[in-house]
């Protein structure tokens, strides 16, 4: 057995090695293989948990660095002794003194921290480590990818429970961070493997029946690439088509969010066209011409066209995409995409762009990091800021001047707002969406122009919280209302009491709950507990407003509505946030909702519009 681990061990990094040297220098590569012997002396003895020796892991991580992801020198070097520290006598300034100061940071921050104490959990204070290594270099978070995928793809030889719990943090944290960094390959292969082991009779069988259906349909698609070829062909376009299958993950996941059966969602796959860039002809003019040859002869579907060209996704995905009919009447997907696209999409952010656009979201990325690492807040918190920051998919939308502004799919008009500034946020009032007037809790489409109008007296409705998605939106609001004062007392949800009402307390939990005297909820308790009911009064707080609800009745004339609503807003500068009215046989009746600082208030209120003349009667009544 130790001849065949050894001889796997000279196997494998002799491929890596012979992969490396025809891109690299002999001192570059003279530096790698100093930097394997480190490693495997370091390691010695060690194995893993399927029993083979430990160093085949470091090999593994340095390969799909070196050969997935391109990547060469101090990468390579840090991906074999990224475990090193952690588990062996060996100190991050061994390894500076042997392999330079660029290494040992890139090795300290993939480095968990032991502690007596965690500052949060073991997990999120791990998250939380991994998110401040942008500070240094995004390579950093690259080696903690490619240590989870191979920990992924070796996942068998651990118990189920240990299986769960990786598999879990791969699903909602290292195949998200993936996918924000552009690397779709690594991204849907993580997201499968963590289905895989989560979840074995779901995914067994939505690979069983993807395979039966493939199988059955694969004709039908051979014979549609096989028209798209000779279309191109015969217009002089050299390109390449090839088939992609979306994964059982990524099918299961819509089927989840479709509420369907496998059999009746779309998107199982797409066609992918693939041409190599021409000198003095644009990406964007290539793609064109190949949609305009092809709609020639195959029919779109009217609004399917996404130009990623010009306005790419946030992690720097480019293609152009569109539906065509088969001959069958149904509507498959096309990507029209360059070989530099291709890769870019492999690749991620591990690619040599110079595209201001990436440049700018990779930018936007360590921000957002930086403030989701930094924040101070608990476990939870820490983790919403997290998957806000790692959504899945993004939309393009437009400010009035046509300015691009890129959110997150599922994105309100609020987080719009938030995004272009956060006093825009704060005191935006309403939303013009394709100069349509709109709710600011309007969800956006890709393409939305949205105009965002404001007030200086405007304040932020709690209620937002639950309608933004971004990480800028949700810090900025929990952080608004964390800082507004607070009620010493919880007000009895049943009877609603103000300020200035008779009042008694009831103590449970260390917590007092206000209630009116005559509560039938406070009657209750006190009968069986009622040493838990104590003295307390509710006075006026300028900083507090309380909802309230009135029905008005008169006999209704001419102007009465008109007079109604000015003594309200204008003479007594009330906001109503609700306004209901009805006419029965000339008796009019009207329930309003506004806000009020006590009962002196309310009683002020209800006294003015009792003398307005045909009111009849005004009444307080429950929410």
């Amino acid at each position: 057995m130790k001849n065949n681990y050894e001889a796997q061990i000279e196997h494998s990094i002799g491929l890596l090695f012979d992969l490396l040297a025809t891109r690299i220098t002999d001192e570059e590569l003279a530096r790698m293989r100093a930097g394997f012997e480190f490693a495997r002396k370091a390691h010695e003895g060690q194995a893993r948990k399927s029993g083979e020796p430990y160093i085949i892991h470091p090999i593994a991580v340095a390969t799909i660095l070196a050969q997935e992801l391109e990547l060469s020198d101090n990468t390579v070097i840090a991906a074999f002794l990224h475990d090193v520290v952690e588990d062996t006598k060996y100190t991050i300034e061994d390894i500076r003194e042997h392999f330079g100061d660029d290494v040992a940071k890139l090795v300290d921050a993939v480095t968990k921290r032991k502690k007596e104490k965690y500052r949060h959990s073991k997990q999120v204070d791990n998250y939380r480590q991994i998110l401040e290594s942008v500070h240094y270099d995004v390579r950093a978070l690259l080696i903690k990818l490619a240590d989870r995928l191979h920990n992924m793809r070796t996942l068998d030889s651990m118990s189920a429970a240990k299986q769960m719990k990786i598999a879990g943090e791969t699903d909602y944290f290292y195949a998200p961070l993936a996918n924000r960094l552009g690397l779709y390959h690594i991204k849907t292969e993580l997201e499968n493997l963590s289905f895989h082991y989560r979840c074995p009779s779901d995914y067994a069988k939505v690979e069983e029946q993807l395979r039966e259906e493939r199988e059955e349909e694969r004709p039908t698609l051979d014979k549609f690439v096989a028209k798209i070829d000779a279309i191109l062909r015969e217009a002089g376009y050299n390109v390449r088509t090839e088939i992609r299958y979306r994964e059982p993950y990524s099918v299961w996941r819509k089927m989840k969010a479709n509420n369907s059966d496998i059999y009746h969602i779309d998107g199982k796959h797409y066609i992918r066209i693939i041409y190599s860039s021409h000198e003095g002809i644009s990406d964007k003019a290539m793609c064109l011409n190949i949609y305009s040859v092809l709609t020639d002869y195959l029919k779109e579907k009217p609004c399917s066209v996404c130009n990623y060209i010009d306005t790419p996704k946030e992690n720097g995905y480019q293609s152009f995409h569109v539906k065509l009919i088969n001959e069958q009447g149904d509507w498959e997907e096309i990507h029209i995409s360059s070989e530099s696209m291709v890769r870019n999409s492999r690749l991620g952010c591990a690619a040599e762009r110079s595209e201001t656009s990436l440049t700018l979201w990779l930018e936007k990325f360590k921000e957002i990091l930086e403030k989701v690492a930094a924040s101070d807040n608990h476990d939870l918190d820490f983790m919403e800021g997290v998957t806000s920051a790692f959504y899945n998919d993004d939309i393009m939308v437009f400010t009035p001047k046509g300015r691009g502004v890129i959110l997150p799919k599922g994105a309100t008009a609020l987080d719009f707002a938030f995004e272009i500034h956060s006093k825009v946020g704060e005191k935006a009032v309403y939303a013009r969406i394709n100069r349509k007037l709109m709710s600011l809790r309007t969800v956006l489409q890709r393409g939305d122009r949205v105009e965002i109008g404001t007030a200086e007296d405007a304040k932020p409705d709690i209620e937002w919280l639950d309608h933004v998605y971004t990480f800028r939106a949700k810090r900025y609001l929990r952080s608004y209302f964390a800082n507004l004062p607070r009620l010493q007392y919880k007000r009895c949800p049943l009877c609603h009491p103000l300020p200035e009402d008779e009042v008694i307390g009831y103590l449970e939990d260390n917590e007092t709950t206000l209630h009116k005297r005559d509560c039938p909820e406070v009657i209750r308790l006190a009968s069986e507990n009622g040493d838990a009911i104590v003295s307390a009064t509710f006075n006026e707080d300028p900083n507090f407003l309380y909802p309230v609800r009135i029905r008005i009745q008169g006999i209704d004339r001419y102007h009465l509505m008109s007079d109604l609503i000015d003594c309200i807003t204008n003479e007594l500068q009330l906001t109503m946030s609700s306004l209901k009215t009805e006419n029965i046989d000339r008796i009019a009746i009207c329930t309003i909702d506004f806000a009020v600082h006590s009962v002196s208030e309310l009683k002020m209120v209800m006294s003015s519009i009792s003398h307005i003349d045909g009111i009849d009667e005004v009444t307080h009544i429950s929410m």
